[in-house]
């Protein structure tokens, strides 16, 4: 068997967990493979909602096994008020979730770290979620961080004192920032336990064994693809792969094991924090397409600023990728637009190109759009693509033609029940 991908195509916001949700019927395991506490993924079902950052959106269907891979990295205490969240919800995950023992820890000082780095960078900080992400994956390439199974050793209070030291020195660069670290320990420490008590699996054989005994596995993504640390828009990044690259290293399986790829698209674009974002707009639509869609993170309740949907970018994230069928979000938030626009293509220095430049923070690139009637219509009763709006299917057939790729779901709401689907390759 090979494993299935499922990640975003943009800035991250794309409504994954949802469709993991939808397609996890169909798999044995679902694997989070990379990113940590900044993930967001939000599910809306039987009149109530739920936010998962470390936990795999898979978690809410009965019987399926779900993996925090190696490439996560886990802060015991967010991991601990969801599980709190779970129980309360009577979701019975005991059996059901496993952490693989390669995972890495954020400390409450890698928090203390990340926030002491916005500070001072002033007005270059990439705005950070301030969830400690990027200071642990640096200590894990440094060779001196917390994980590999170290949250069960005896000897984790002594190399737990010794990186605290490093940030808390005095003679560190950072500005002071304000942490009452002692309650932050003895909350970690006591959300420790709960991670501990957790089974623990070496994630690479569990896969591989799951995997030649027929077991469908879905990896599942966090942010999306234009925040990969390497082929994102650089600063203003997260700090793992989150494309389809990132799986191998982030489950230990060989790339040859990749099966299908789904890559999931708003039908709008839209970011979080700093960085470049060529079609975003500043005006009275911007502010109409983050009203209609509600557009605030759902981990740190930001704003998010809003513009029309980008093809080349999605070309490029696509390429990357290796994209085998696409999904696209939030079509409902387009219903009551008279028209509405993609960009396809740029200017750049006097010249047409369709490919994103790779010094995209430095340079100004002005979007050449193309118009589309709207359809101007709800979307709620329909169930499958042949009743769509004719204007809706237009616009869906242009999409394909485009980007060479089939669109094979459809999501109409925040809801697991609004859903159209076309054709799905996961059967």
């Amino acid at each position: 068997m090979n494993i299935d991908v499922i990640l975003g195509l943009q800035w991250g916001d794309e409504g994954k967990g949802k469709i993991v949700d939808y397609l996890a019927t169909k798999y044995d395991i679902v694997a989070r493979f990379q990113g940590g506490p900044n993930a967001g993924h939000t599910l809306i079902f039987d009149d109530a909602k739920y936010v998962l950052h470390t936990i795999p959106s898979g978690i809410f269907r009965a019987d399926l096994l779900n993996l925090i891979g190696n490439g996560v990295v886990i802060d015991p205490i967010t991991l601990a008020r969801e599980i709190r969240e779970l129980e309360g919800a009577g979701v019975d995950y005991r059996d059901r979730l496993l952490v693989a023992r390669k995972a890495h820890l954020i400390l409450p000082t890698h928090r203390y770290l990340d926030a002491a780095t916005e500070t001072a960078n002033g007005a270059s900080r990439i705005r950070s979620t301030l969830r400690g992400i990027g200071p642990p994956y640096i200590d894990q390439t440094g060779r001196h961080d917390l994980g590999r199974g170290d949250n069960r050793r005896p000897h984790l209070p002594q190399t737990y004192a010794q990186l605290k030291a490093k940030p808390m020195d005095p003679h560190n660069p950072y500005p002071p920032i304000p942490i009452d670290l002692e309650a932050e320990e003895a909350k970690w420490m006591d959300s420790l336990k709960v991670l501990q008590g957790l089974q623990q699996v070496d994630g690479e054989y569990y896969l591989h064994e799951a995997l030649e005994n027929g077991k469908r596995v879905l990896a599942e993504g966090a942010q999306g693809s234009m925040l990969d640390i390497d082929f994102g828009t650089y600063p203003y990044v997260t700090s793992s792969n989150t494309i389809t690259a990132g799986v191998c290293t982030g489950l230990g399986v060989a790339p040859s094991r990749i099966g299908e790829v789904i890559g999931i698209s708003k039908a709008y674009c839209t970011r979080v924090g700093s960085g470049p974002f060529p079609t975003e707009l500043h005006g009275e639509t911007g502010e109409r397409l983050r009203r209609e869609g509600g557009e605030f993170g759902a981990t740190t309740g930001r704003p998010r600023r809003c513009g029309w949907i980008d093809l080349p970018q999605l070309r490029y994230s696509i390429l990357l990728n290796g994209v085998t069928q696409l999904v696209i979000t939030k079509i409902d938030v387009l219903n009551a637009f008279e028209s509405l626009q993609a960009a396809t293509h740029y200017q750049l220095d006097g010249q047409r190109t369709e490919q994103l430049p790779y010094d995209l923070c430095d340079v100004e690139l002005e979007p050449a759009y193309e118009s589309f009637t709207g359809w101007q219509q709800s979307l709620d009763d329909i169930t499958d693509f042949e009743q769509l709006p004719r204007p809706l299917l237009d616009y869906l057939q242009f999409l394909e033609d485009y980007l060479k790729v089939p669109v094979t779901m459809l999501s109409t709401g925040p809801e697991r029940q609004k859903l159209i689907l076309k054709q799905v390759a996961v059967d």
